[in-house]
Parts: C-alpha cells; sequence; structure tokens
C-alpha cells in the first residue's frame, strides 16, 4: 500500500506540473539553446554527447530558483507519507509506545486500554515533549524556505540541528560508538557535542533508536515488580487453600487495578516517562 501510495503521489505531482516546465534541446547553430517547441526538423539536433547538458536543460520559474506549487505539493505530500516513519524513529514515540504496553501487559487487562488509546496517548505526549523542537524547525527551516530565504539545502541542514540537539541528550555514548564502529568510523572515546555533528545521521539514528529500546525496556521491567508481587501473593494463597484448578490471575487482575488506582497509576508512568526526556 506504501507503493501505491508513492506512486499515486509521483502521478499527481506530474499531472500538477504539466505546462509549468519547460524543455530545451541543443541546436546544431552556433546561437544560444533554443526552446524545444521552436525547433522543427529542418534546423537538426546536435549529438547529445557534444553538449554538457546531454541536450537536455529543465528551467523551472524563470530560472529564480524558487520552489513552484507542484513541487511543494510533491514535498508535503513526500512529507505526509514518511511522517509515521520520522515520528517513530527520531522523536519520542517509541519510548512511550512500548512503556504503554508494557504497563497493560503487566497488569494483565490484554485489551483496556485498545490499542487506538494508547497510540493515539503515545501521539500527543510526543507532541508535548517535541513541540519545542518542531517549533524550532519552522522558525529556522520552514518559514525560511517558505519565504524564499534559503534553498532546500540550507533547509534540510536547520532542520536537522534541533532534531540532533534532541537525540544526543537520549543517546549513549555505547550505542552510538556501536555504529560508528560498524560503519568503520573513528572517534575519541569521549564524544562532545563538536564531535557529534559531525557523526552523519545514518549513524546517530539506529543509536538513538537502540538507546530508547533500552530505556523502554527497563521501565518496562520497573513497571512489571509490583504485578508480579501481587501474581505470586495471590498464587500462594489459593494454593494453601488448595484452589489449584483456579486460574491466579482470575483473581489478582481485580487486586491488580485496585493498586493502579489506589497509587494513581497513570500519573505515575506518565509523568515518569515525559520527565526522562528533561
Amino acid at each position: 500500500m506504501s507503493f501505491v501510495f508513492a506512486v499515486a503521489v509521483l502521478i499527481i505531482a506530474l499531472t500538477l506540473s504539466m505546462g509549468q516546465t519547460r524543455v530545451y534541446a541543443a541546436d546544431t547553430s552556433s546561437d544560444m539553446i533554443t526552446g524545444l517547441s521552436n525547433t522543427d526538423s529542418s534546423d537538426g539536433l546536435t549529438d547529445a554527447t557534444s553538449d554538457i547538458n546531454n541536450g537536455l536543460s529543465i528551467t523551472y520559474n524563470n530560472d529564480t530558483g524558487a520552489v513552484s506549487t507542484p513541487i511543494k505539493a510533491l514535498l508535503v505530500l513526500t512529507i505526509i507519507s514518511l511522517a509515521p516513519s520520522i515520528l517513530i524513529m527520531m522523536t519520542s514515540y517509541t519510548r512511550i509506545i512500548i512503556v504503554l504496553h508494557f504497563l497493560r501487559t503487566a497488569i494483565g487487562t490484554q485489551t483496556a486500554p485498545p490499542n487506538q488509546i494508547l497510540v493515539g496517548l503515545a501521539l500527543f505526549l510526543t507532541f508535548f515533549i517535541m513541540w519545542p523542537t518542531f517549533q524550532q524547525i519552522n522558525e529556522d527551516a520552514i518559514q525560511p524556505l517558505d519565504n524564499g530565504d534559503i534553498t532546500i539545502e540550507e533547509a534540510y541542514k536547520a532542520a536537522e540541528t534541533p532534531i540532533r540537539d534532541f537525540m544526543y541528550g537520549q543517546t549513549q555514548e555505547k550505542d552510538l560508538h556501536l555504529f560508528m564502529d560498524i560503519d568503520g568510523e573513528d572517534y575519541p572515546d569521549q564524544m562532545t557535542l563538536e564531535l557529534y555533528y559531525d557523526v552523519p545521521m545514518t549513524t546517530v539514528i539506529p543509536a538513538f533508536i537502540i538507546s530508547e529500546l533500552r530505556y523502554a525496556f527497563i521501565m518496562g521491567f520497573l513497571i512489571y515488580i509490583p504485578f508480579i508481587v501481587i501474581d505470586m501473593v495471590v498464587a500462594s494463597v489459593l494454593m494453601s487453600m488448595g484452589m489449584m484448578m483456579l486460574p491466579p490471575t482470575t483473581i489478582s487482575l481485580p487486586f491488580k487495578i485496585l493498586l493502579f488506582i489506589l497509587a494513581d497509576g497513570w500519573n505515575l508512568v506518565i509523568g515518569s516517562v515525559v520527565k526522562t526526556f528533561y
């Protein structure tokens, strides 16, 4: 479905850009290159290998370099199609959704809260945590690019800096060194902020994901402990009463829910997860 969506986006972008892109071909004469629409069969075309443009040159917006509306639409649709991957891999979403999954499994409610609720909660918590980063990207990259003050390459570099700053505080050095060693890069053992900016994003992003998985599993282990104690106590009581045929989870589930409510579990869990990013 992703491939079909990408093909549809490409077709829409090409359809919107029809009539706004001019194609020029090299002429046999020594005059300036004339438009393909003004070139007939009597003029003839030179060999493409004799032209630095291989006989083809494409200009847009009168060579001003500004991004036209169809190209902007293509970029927006591309970003929308890649947004789930960007959100999962480069933000706090991974840690939050894994911790919430461990919490539901530890309580033993299976489908309560449902997946839609957990995903929605993790999504809005991600927006809450990443909002300062998104604001900086908008001010430093998106708005200047939309106003025509910077190029696409400059906008990419400006947008990369806030993301790097966020990942720098959450990535462990041993994970970063792991992927640098795999990639054959040579950096000192103690990474400074200046050296960190020299590491390519293709190395920083997987290191950040590994660190997020580690943090999430540590928090999941800590969440499991009180609920495991309740399961052990209930199982011991049932065994001592001779009720071996009664599943302990059936009896322990109400007690785990009661403990979670009395301890104000949602406040503790959500607050602890969010505070780990500050």
